[in-house]
Protein backbone atom coordinates (compact mmCIF):
# COMPACT_ATOMS: atom_id res chain seq x y z
CA UNK A 1 0.00 0.00 0.00
CA UNK A 2 2.52 2.50 0.56
CA UNK A 3 4.51 1.58 -2.58
CA UNK A 4 1.45 2.73 -4.07
CA UNK A 5 0.79 5.97 -2.46
CA UNK A 6 4.78 6.35 -3.27
CA UNK A 7 4.24 5.93 -7.04
CA UNK A 8 1.29 8.57 -7.03
CA UNK A 9 3.36 10.89 -5.10
CA UNK A 10 5.87 10.78 -7.46
CA UNK A 11 3.81 11.29 -10.61
CA UNK A 12 1.97 14.06 -9.01
CA UNK A 13 5.42 15.75 -8.37
CA UNK A 14 6.55 15.29 -11.90
CA UNK A 15 3.69 16.94 -13.10
CA UNK A 16 4.55 20.31 -10.85
CA UNK A 17 7.96 20.09 -11.69
CA UNK A 18 7.00 20.40 -15.14
CA UNK A 19 4.72 23.44 -14.57
CA UNK A 20 7.86 24.86 -12.76
CA UNK A 21 9.90 24.86 -15.64
CA UNK A 22 8.05 27.48 -17.02
CA UNK A 23 8.65 29.83 -13.89
CA UNK A 24 11.27 32.80 -13.89
CA UNK A 25 14.63 31.40 -12.27
CA UNK A 26 14.43 34.46 -9.81
CA UNK A 27 10.92 32.66 -8.30
CA UNK A 28 11.55 28.99 -8.72
CA UNK A 29 14.89 28.37 -7.24
CA UNK A 30 14.14 30.56 -3.62
CA UNK A 31 10.74 28.56 -3.58
CA UNK A 32 12.29 25.45 -4.13
CA UNK A 33 14.46 26.20 -1.75
CA UNK A 34 12.26 26.52 0.66
CA UNK A 35 10.05 23.50 -0.42
CA UNK A 36 13.41 21.47 0.54
CA UNK A 37 14.19 23.06 4.10
CA UNK A 38 10.96 22.74 5.02
CA UNK A 39 10.46 18.93 3.79
CA UNK A 40 13.49 18.41 5.39
CA UNK A 41 11.83 18.44 9.23
CA UNK A 42 9.86 16.14 8.49
CA UNK A 43 13.18 13.94 7.51
CA UNK A 44 14.72 14.53 11.19
CA UNK A 45 11.29 13.74 12.93
CA UNK A 46 11.39 10.07 11.30
CA UNK A 47 15.35 9.64 12.09
CA UNK A 48 13.75 10.29 15.88
CA UNK A 49 9.95 8.50 15.61
CA UNK A 50 7.13 8.99 16.99
CA UNK A 51 7.05 6.73 19.94
CA UNK A 52 4.46 7.48 22.32
CA UNK A 53 2.35 9.64 19.93
CA UNK A 54 0.47 7.55 17.84
CA UNK A 55 0.82 3.92 16.01
CA UNK A 56 0.83 4.84 12.01
CA UNK A 57 0.00 2.96 9.32
CA UNK A 58 1.54 5.17 6.96
CA UNK A 59 5.40 6.54 7.71
CA UNK A 60 5.38 10.17 8.45
CA UNK A 61 7.70 11.39 5.95
CA UNK A 62 4.84 10.14 2.99
CA UNK A 63 2.44 12.23 5.20
CA UNK A 64 4.81 15.32 4.82
CA UNK A 65 5.08 14.88 1.62
CA UNK A 66 1.17 13.82 0.70
CA UNK A 67 0.75 17.53 2.44
CA UNK A 68 3.55 19.20 0.21
CA UNK A 69 1.67 17.78 -2.76
CA UNK A 70 -1.99 18.66 -1.40
CA UNK A 71 -0.73 22.38 -1.83
CA UNK A 72 0.77 22.39 -5.15
CA UNK A 73 -1.70 21.00 -6.24
CA UNK A 74 -4.00 23.65 -4.72
CA UNK A 75 -2.36 26.02 -5.93
CA UNK A 76 -2.30 24.90 -9.68
CA UNK A 77 -6.21 24.31 -9.12
CA UNK A 78 -6.85 27.44 -7.83
CA UNK A 79 -4.60 29.29 -10.31
CA UNK A 80 -6.56 27.69 -12.89
CA UNK A 81 -10.09 27.21 -12.05
CA UNK A 82 -9.85 30.30 -9.43
CA UNK A 83 -10.31 33.40 -11.65
CA UNK A 84 -11.82 36.44 -9.98
CA UNK A 85 -11.78 37.27 -6.67
CA UNK A 86 -14.43 35.86 -4.60
CA UNK A 87 -13.74 36.19 -1.07
CA UNK A 88 -13.22 40.46 -1.08
CA UNK A 89 -16.85 41.48 0.01
CA UNK A 90 -19.28 39.77 2.95
CA UNK A 91 -21.98 38.88 1.25
CA UNK A 92 -24.79 38.10 4.42
CA UNK A 93 -27.97 36.12 4.40
CA UNK A 94 -29.82 36.65 7.57
CA UNK A 95 -31.14 33.23 9.04
CA UNK A 96 -32.92 34.32 11.97
CA UNK A 97 -33.28 36.60 14.73
CA UNK A 98 -33.42 35.90 18.40
CA UNK A 99 -35.04 37.58 21.42
CA UNK A 100 -33.60 40.83 23.13
CA UNK A 101 -33.19 38.51 26.22
CA UNK A 102 -30.77 36.10 24.91
CA UNK A 103 -28.06 37.96 24.80
CA UNK A 104 -28.68 39.00 28.72
CA UNK A 105 -29.24 35.50 29.44
CA UNK A 106 -25.76 34.50 27.55
CA UNK A 107 -24.11 36.97 29.39
CA UNK A 108 -25.27 35.80 32.79
CA UNK A 109 -24.34 32.45 31.87
CA UNK A 110 -20.52 33.70 31.23
CA UNK A 111 -20.32 35.89 34.37
CA UNK A 112 -21.48 32.71 36.44
CA UNK A 113 -18.82 30.49 35.17
CA UNK A 114 -15.91 33.50 35.76
CA UNK A 115 -17.41 33.37 39.46
CA UNK A 116 -17.52 30.05 39.75
CA UNK A 117 -13.44 29.99 37.72
CA UNK A 118 -12.51 32.22 40.41
CA UNK A 119 -14.58 31.03 43.72
CA UNK A 120 -13.63 27.08 42.76
CA UNK A 121 -9.50 28.62 42.49
CA UNK A 122 -9.36 30.36 46.39
CA UNK A 123 -11.78 28.27 47.85
CA UNK A 124 -11.26 24.34 46.43
CA UNK A 125 -8.96 21.82 46.83
CA UNK A 126 -5.11 23.56 45.35
CA UNK A 127 -4.76 20.18 43.36
CA UNK A 128 -4.52 20.80 39.36
CA UNK A 129 -6.79 17.85 38.75
CA UNK A 130 -9.19 18.38 41.12
CA UNK A 131 -9.69 21.57 40.74
CA UNK A 132 -12.28 23.40 38.03
CA UNK A 133 -10.96 26.24 37.84
CA UNK A 134 -7.54 24.69 35.95
CA UNK A 135 -9.23 22.20 33.45
CA UNK A 136 -11.77 25.05 32.52
CA UNK A 137 -9.28 28.49 32.14
CA UNK A 138 -6.71 25.63 29.89
CA UNK A 139 -9.20 23.94 28.06
CA UNK A 140 -12.19 25.51 28.07
CA UNK A 141 -11.75 28.85 28.04
CA UNK A 142 -8.36 28.90 25.94
CA UNK A 143 -9.10 26.09 23.14
CA UNK A 144 -12.66 25.31 23.67
CA UNK A 145 -13.89 29.33 22.44
CA UNK A 146 -11.41 29.56 19.67
CA UNK A 147 -13.27 26.63 18.34
CA UNK A 148 -16.92 27.71 19.27
CA UNK A 149 -15.46 31.19 17.31
CA UNK A 150 -14.91 29.40 14.22
CA UNK A 151 -17.86 27.02 14.42
CA UNK A 152 -20.91 29.60 15.98
CA UNK A 153 -19.35 33.32 15.26
CA UNK A 154 -17.64 35.88 17.64
CA UNK A 155 -19.86 34.13 20.91
CA UNK A 156 -17.28 35.33 23.29
CA UNK A 157 -18.84 39.05 22.62
CA UNK A 158 -22.05 37.88 24.63
CA UNK A 159 -20.26 35.77 27.08
CA UNK A 160 -17.25 38.20 28.02
CA UNK A 161 -18.02 38.87 31.47
CA UNK A 162 -16.24 42.19 31.62
CA UNK A 163 -18.02 43.62 29.28
CA UNK A 164 -21.08 41.93 30.95
CA UNK A 165 -20.72 43.58 33.90
CA UNK A 166 -19.33 47.23 32.28
CA UNK A 167 -22.36 47.26 30.45
CA UNK A 168 -24.66 46.67 33.00
CA UNK A 169 -22.79 49.41 34.76
CA UNK A 170 -23.42 51.80 32.19
CA UNK A 171 -26.98 50.90 31.93
CA UNK A 172 -27.65 51.73 35.40
CA UNK A 173 -25.55 54.67 34.88
CA UNK A 174 -27.95 55.69 32.32
CA UNK A 175 -31.15 54.93 34.57
CA UNK A 176 -29.68 56.83 37.56
CA UNK A 177 -28.25 59.92 36.16
CA UNK A 178 -30.84 60.19 33.02
CA UNK A 179 -27.69 60.45 30.33
CA UNK A 180 -25.93 57.87 28.93
CA UNK A 181 -22.33 57.37 30.25
CA UNK A 182 -19.07 59.26 28.49
CA UNK A 183 -15.85 57.76 28.70
CA UNK A 184 -13.54 60.21 30.15
CA UNK A 185 -10.45 59.46 28.11
CA UNK A 186 -9.49 58.93 24.02
CA UNK A 187 -7.96 55.46 23.10
CA UNK A 188 -4.46 56.41 21.84
CA UNK A 189 -4.86 55.09 18.13
CA UNK A 190 -1.13 54.99 17.95
CA UNK A 191 -1.00 52.19 20.36
CA UNK A 192 -3.46 49.34 17.81
CA UNK A 193 -4.08 46.35 19.14
CA UNK A 194 -0.44 45.89 20.75
CA UNK A 195 -2.15 46.06 24.63
CA UNK A 196 -4.15 42.74 23.26
CA UNK A 197 -0.91 41.30 21.86
CA UNK A 198 0.59 41.89 25.27
CA UNK A 199 -1.69 40.05 27.25
CA UNK A 200 -2.07 37.25 24.77
CA UNK A 201 1.59 36.63 25.14
CA UNK A 202 1.43 37.09 28.76
CA UNK A 203 -1.29 34.20 28.77
CA UNK A 204 0.64 32.02 26.79
CA UNK A 205 3.72 33.00 28.84
CA UNK A 206 1.41 31.92 31.94
CA UNK A 207 0.85 28.45 30.11
CA UNK A 208 4.06 27.84 29.02
CA UNK A 209 6.42 29.35 30.82
CA UNK A 210 5.85 30.08 34.27
CA UNK A 211 6.61 27.67 37.11
CA UNK A 212 3.17 27.56 39.28
CA UNK A 213 0.52 28.20 36.12
CA UNK A 214 -1.32 25.44 37.47
CA UNK A 215 -2.12 26.49 40.72
CA UNK A 216 -5.94 27.07 41.66
CA UNK A 217 -5.38 30.36 43.52
CA UNK A 218 -2.77 31.74 41.45
CA UNK A 219 -5.12 31.46 38.40
CA UNK A 220 -7.84 32.68 40.44
CA UNK A 221 -6.38 35.92 41.44
CA UNK A 222 -5.41 36.29 37.60
CA UNK A 223 -8.66 36.19 36.82
CA UNK A 224 -9.50 38.40 38.58
CA UNK A 225 -7.15 41.24 38.46
CA UNK A 226 -7.56 41.14 34.76
CA UNK A 227 -11.50 41.22 35.53
CA UNK A 228 -10.84 44.56 36.94
CA UNK A 229 -7.53 45.79 34.68
CA UNK A 230 -10.74 45.19 31.55
CA UNK A 231 -13.32 47.19 33.51
CA UNK A 232 -11.29 50.44 34.50
CA UNK A 233 -9.98 50.51 30.67
CA UNK A 234 -13.54 50.20 29.32
CA UNK A 235 -14.72 52.88 32.06
CA UNK A 236 -11.61 54.59 31.18
CA UNK A 237 -11.68 54.88 27.54
CA UNK A 238 -15.33 53.17 26.47
CA UNK A 239 -16.99 49.89 26.26
CA UNK A 240 -15.92 48.93 22.10
CA UNK A 241 -13.28 51.03 22.07
CA UNK A 242 -11.07 49.63 25.06
CA UNK A 243 -12.29 46.13 24.14
CA UNK A 244 -11.50 46.20 20.61
CA UNK A 245 -7.78 47.16 21.12
CA UNK A 246 -6.87 46.23 24.69
CA UNK A 247 -8.73 43.03 25.38
CA UNK A 248 -6.62 40.53 24.61
CA UNK A 249 -8.93 37.38 24.33
CA UNK A 250 -12.06 39.40 22.63
CA UNK A 251 -9.19 40.50 19.95
CA UNK A 252 -7.86 36.80 19.29
CA UNK A 253 -11.47 35.48 19.45
CA UNK A 254 -12.68 37.91 17.26
CA UNK A 255 -10.22 37.58 14.47
CA UNK A 256 -10.87 33.46 14.62
CA UNK A 257 -14.50 34.30 14.48
CA UNK A 258 -13.88 36.20 11.29
CA UNK A 259 -13.15 32.30 9.68
CA UNK A 260 -17.10 31.67 10.65
CA UNK A 261 -19.49 31.31 7.94
CA UNK A 262 -21.81 32.92 11.16
CA UNK A 263 -22.14 36.75 12.29
CA UNK A 264 -24.23 37.59 14.96
CA UNK A 265 -25.89 41.25 14.23
CA UNK A 266 -27.82 43.61 16.09
CA UNK A 267 -30.40 40.76 17.37
CA UNK A 268 -29.89 38.55 14.05
CA UNK A 269 -27.90 35.49 12.75
CA UNK A 270 -26.89 35.82 9.22
CA UNK A 271 -24.90 33.24 6.81
CA UNK A 272 -21.59 34.43 4.91
CA UNK A 273 -18.98 32.55 3.35
CA UNK A 274 -16.19 31.31 5.12
CA UNK A 275 -13.14 33.08 5.65
CA UNK A 276 -14.75 36.34 3.65
CA UNK A 277 -14.99 38.15 7.20
CA UNK A 278 -11.29 37.97 7.42
CA UNK A 279 -10.34 40.12 4.30
CA UNK A 280 -11.68 43.05 5.93
CA UNK A 281 -9.86 42.33 8.95
CA UNK A 282 -8.47 46.62 9.88
CA UNK A 283 -5.14 46.20 9.88
CA UNK A 284 -3.28 48.79 12.41
CA UNK A 285 -0.49 49.22 14.57
CA UNK A 286 0.11 45.37 16.10
CA UNK A 287 -1.95 43.54 13.51
CA UNK A 288 0.86 41.91 11.92
CA UNK A 289 2.41 40.89 15.63
CA UNK A 290 -0.96 39.72 17.01
CA UNK A 291 -1.30 37.34 13.99
CA UNK A 292 2.68 35.99 14.07
CA UNK A 293 1.71 35.66 18.16
CA UNK A 294 -1.01 33.62 17.64
CA UNK A 295 1.09 30.99 15.74
CA UNK A 296 4.47 31.39 17.44
CA UNK A 297 2.75 30.71 21.20
CA UNK A 298 1.36 27.33 19.83
CA UNK A 299 3.96 26.62 17.98
CA UNK A 300 6.32 26.92 20.84
CA UNK A 301 3.78 24.84 23.00
CA UNK A 302 4.46 21.83 20.24
CA UNK A 303 8.28 22.76 20.14
CA UNK A 304 8.74 22.65 24.11
CA UNK A 305 7.40 19.28 24.33
CA UNK A 306 9.91 17.99 21.44
CA UNK A 307 13.15 16.20 22.03
CA UNK A 308 15.12 19.42 19.89
CA UNK A 309 14.11 21.60 22.76
CA UNK A 310 14.63 19.28 25.49
CA UNK A 311 18.34 18.84 24.72
CA UNK A 312 18.61 22.92 23.90
CA UNK A 313 17.17 24.36 26.98
CA UNK A 314 19.83 23.27 29.45
CA UNK A 315 22.40 24.89 27.85
CA UNK A 316 20.72 28.01 27.68
CA UNK A 317 19.54 28.21 30.94
CA UNK A 318 22.93 26.98 32.54
CA UNK A 319 23.85 30.51 31.07
CA UNK A 320 21.34 32.72 33.22
CA UNK A 321 22.41 29.92 36.16
CA UNK A 322 26.10 31.39 35.80
CA UNK A 323 24.42 34.82 36.11
CA UNK A 324 23.58 33.64 39.93
CA UNK A 325 19.90 32.90 38.92
CA UNK A 326 18.21 29.98 40.70
CA UNK A 327 17.21 26.68 38.79
CA UNK A 328 13.46 27.97 38.25
CA UNK A 329 14.40 31.48 36.82
CA UNK A 330 16.48 30.32 34.88
CA UNK A 331 14.67 27.94 33.22
CA UNK A 332 11.72 30.20 32.89
CA UNK A 333 13.75 32.91 31.49
CA UNK A 334 15.21 30.44 28.92
CA UNK A 335 11.53 29.34 28.06
CA UNK A 336 10.79 32.91 27.45
CA UNK A 337 13.51 33.12 25.11
CA UNK A 338 12.14 30.39 23.23
CA UNK A 339 8.18 31.52 23.28
CA UNK A 340 9.85 35.08 21.19
CA UNK A 341 11.95 32.80 19.45
CA UNK A 342 9.13 31.09 18.37
CA UNK A 343 7.28 34.40 17.08
CA UNK A 344 9.32 36.18 15.74
CA UNK A 345 10.26 32.60 13.32
CA UNK A 346 6.73 33.15 12.41
CA UNK A 347 6.90 36.32 11.40
CA UNK A 348 10.34 35.84 9.52
CA UNK A 349 8.99 32.85 7.67
CA UNK A 350 5.76 35.77 6.90
CA UNK A 351 8.56 38.24 5.46
CA UNK A 352 10.69 35.70 3.07
CA UNK A 353 7.55 35.53 1.54
CA UNK A 354 6.50 39.22 1.34
CA UNK A 355 9.80 40.04 -0.02
CA UNK A 356 9.53 37.40 -2.52
CA UNK A 357 5.91 38.99 -3.98
CA UNK A 358 7.91 42.26 -4.04
CA UNK A 359 10.27 40.35 -6.01
CA UNK A 360 7.89 39.37 -8.42
CA UNK A 361 6.40 42.95 -9.22
CA UNK A 362 6.95 46.59 -7.95
CA UNK A 363 3.25 47.65 -7.89
CA UNK A 364 3.56 47.15 -3.97
CA UNK A 365 5.86 47.65 -1.67
CA UNK A 366 6.67 45.21 0.96
CA UNK A 367 5.37 47.01 3.88
CA UNK A 368 2.18 46.87 1.49
CA UNK A 369 2.41 43.78 1.07
CA UNK A 370 2.40 42.85 4.42
CA UNK A 371 -0.51 44.73 5.17
CA UNK A 372 -2.47 43.04 2.35
CA UNK A 373 -2.13 39.54 3.08
CA UNK A 374 -1.02 39.26 6.63
CA UNK A 375 -4.76 37.77 7.06
CA UNK A 376 -3.94 35.03 5.14
CA UNK A 377 -2.21 33.52 8.14
CA UNK A 378 -5.00 33.27 10.51
CA UNK A 379 -6.65 29.93 9.12
CA UNK A 380 -3.17 28.71 9.25
CA UNK A 381 -3.07 29.60 13.27
CA UNK A 382 -6.35 28.17 13.76
CA UNK A 383 -4.98 25.05 11.67
CA UNK A 384 -2.06 25.19 14.40
CA UNK A 385 -4.47 25.00 17.24
CA UNK A 386 -6.97 22.49 16.09
CA UNK A 387 -4.03 19.77 15.34
CA UNK A 388 -1.80 20.68 18.67
CA UNK A 389 -4.61 20.66 21.07
CA UNK A 390 -7.13 18.38 19.17
CA UNK A 391 -6.29 15.39 21.52
CA UNK A 392 -6.30 17.78 24.56
CA UNK A 393 -9.70 18.89 24.30
CA UNK A 394 -11.46 15.34 23.52
CA UNK A 395 -9.85 13.51 26.74
CA UNK A 396 -9.15 16.29 29.16
CA UNK A 397 -12.46 18.16 28.07
CA UNK A 398 -14.43 15.08 29.52
CA UNK A 399 -13.20 16.33 32.80
CA UNK A 400 -15.02 18.77 33.09
CA UNK A 401 -18.33 16.51 33.09
CA UNK A 402 -16.85 15.78 36.87
CA UNK A 403 -15.14 18.63 37.87
CA UNK A 404 -18.92 20.74 37.23
CA UNK A 405 -20.19 18.87 40.04
CA UNK A 406 -17.45 19.04 42.59
CA UNK A 407 -16.03 22.14 41.80
CA UNK A 408 -14.27 22.32 44.65
CA UNK A 409 -12.36 19.01 44.59
CA UNK A 410 -14.18 18.22 48.09
CA UNK A 411 -15.97 15.37 47.79
CA UNK A 412 -19.30 17.15 46.55
CA UNK A 413 -21.87 15.63 43.81
CA UNK A 414 -23.76 18.73 42.70
CA UNK A 415 -25.16 17.65 39.45
CA UNK A 416 -24.31 13.85 39.90
CA UNK A 417 -21.24 13.67 37.56
CA UNK A 418 -18.44 13.20 39.78
CA UNK A 419 -18.23 9.73 39.21
CA UNK A 420 -17.86 10.32 35.60
CA UNK A 421 -14.28 9.19 34.00
CA UNK A 422 -12.15 10.19 31.03
CA UNK A 423 -12.58 7.70 28.48
CA UNK A 424 -9.24 7.18 26.53
CA UNK A 425 -10.57 4.67 24.30
CA UNK A 426 -12.74 7.20 22.51
CA UNK A 427 -10.83 7.51 19.74
CA UNK A 428 -7.53 5.91 18.72
CA UNK A 429 -4.32 7.73 18.26
CA UNK A 430 -4.12 7.21 14.88
CA UNK A 431 -7.42 8.71 14.06
CA UNK A 432 -5.89 11.93 16.37
CA UNK A 433 -2.90 11.84 13.67
CA UNK A 434 -5.18 11.91 10.49
CA UNK A 435 -7.54 14.54 12.31
CA UNK A 436 -4.76 16.96 12.83
CA UNK A 437 -3.48 16.52 9.82
CA UNK A 438 -6.37 17.06 7.99
CA UNK A 439 -6.65 20.26 10.47
CA UNK A 440 -3.11 21.36 9.13
CA UNK A 441 -3.40 21.16 5.46
CA UNK A 442 -6.73 22.87 5.66
CA UNK A 443 -5.78 25.46 7.57
CA UNK A 444 -2.92 25.98 4.92
CA UNK A 445 -5.32 25.44 2.00
CA UNK A 446 -7.43 28.31 3.09
CA UNK A 447 -4.71 30.72 3.89
CA UNK A 448 -3.49 29.59 0.24
CA UNK A 449 -6.77 30.27 -1.08
CA UNK A 450 -7.48 33.95 0.45
CA UNK A 451 -4.07 34.84 -1.06
CA UNK A 452 -4.52 33.89 -4.46
CA UNK A 453 -8.27 35.60 -3.92
CA UNK A 454 -6.28 39.09 -2.71
CA UNK A 455 -3.70 38.84 -5.53
CA UNK A 456 -6.81 38.75 -7.74
CA UNK A 457 -7.93 41.71 -6.53
CA UNK A 458 -5.26 43.93 -6.19
CA UNK A 459 -3.21 43.26 -9.16
CA UNK A 460 -4.68 43.96 -12.47
CA UNK A 461 -2.81 41.07 -14.42
CA UNK A 462 -3.35 38.15 -13.63
CA UNK A 463 -0.80 36.37 -14.49
CA UNK A 464 1.08 38.19 -12.35
CA UNK A 465 -1.44 37.57 -9.45
CA UNK A 466 -0.57 34.04 -9.93
CA UNK A 467 3.40 34.63 -9.84
CA UNK A 468 3.18 37.00 -7.22
CA UNK A 469 1.70 33.88 -5.15
CA UNK A 470 4.73 31.20 -6.15
CA UNK A 471 6.52 32.42 -2.63
CA UNK A 472 2.99 32.56 -0.70
CA UNK A 473 2.99 28.57 -1.80
CA UNK A 474 6.55 28.19 -0.69
CA UNK A 475 5.76 29.99 3.15
CA UNK A 476 2.54 27.35 3.26
CA UNK A 477 4.64 24.65 2.67
CA UNK A 478 7.06 25.32 4.94
CA UNK A 479 4.47 25.93 7.85
CA UNK A 480 3.04 22.38 6.77
CA UNK A 481 5.91 20.56 7.20
CA UNK A 482 6.74 22.64 10.31
CA UNK A 483 4.01 21.73 12.10
CA UNK A 484 3.85 17.79 11.11
CA UNK A 485 7.56 17.79 12.51
CA UNK A 486 6.13 19.71 15.60
CA UNK A 487 3.36 17.15 15.95
CA UNK A 488 5.45 14.05 15.28
CA UNK A 489 8.77 15.06 17.54
CA UNK A 490 6.48 15.49 20.61
CA UNK A 491 7.24 13.08 23.27
CA UNK A 492 10.54 12.15 21.41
Amino acid sequence: MSTLHTHATQRRLRVVCKSARRLPARVWLPTAGLLCAALAFPGAALAHGIVGRADLPIPVWLFSWAAAVVLVVSFVALATLWTTPQLQEVRLRRVLAFPALVPWALSLFGFGFFVLVVYSGFAGAQAANANFSVTFIYVAFWVGLPLASVLFGDVFRALSPWRSCARALAWLYRLLVRRPARAPLTYPLWLGVFPAVAWLVGFGWLELVYAYKDVPSTLAALSLGYFLVMLAGMAAFGIEEFETHADGFSVYFSLLARLSAVEFRRGEIFRRRPLSAVTGLPIQAGTVTLICAVIGITTFDGASNGGYWKELYPHISSLFGDLGLGVTPATELAYTLGLIACIALVGGVFHIGVLGMRGVSDQYTSGELTRKFVHTLVPIGFGYLVAHYFSLVIWQGQALGYLISDPLGNGANIIGTSGWQINYKIISFAAIWYVQVAALLAGHVGGLALAHDRALAIYEDPVEAVRSQYWMLGVMVAFTSFGLWLLSAVGT
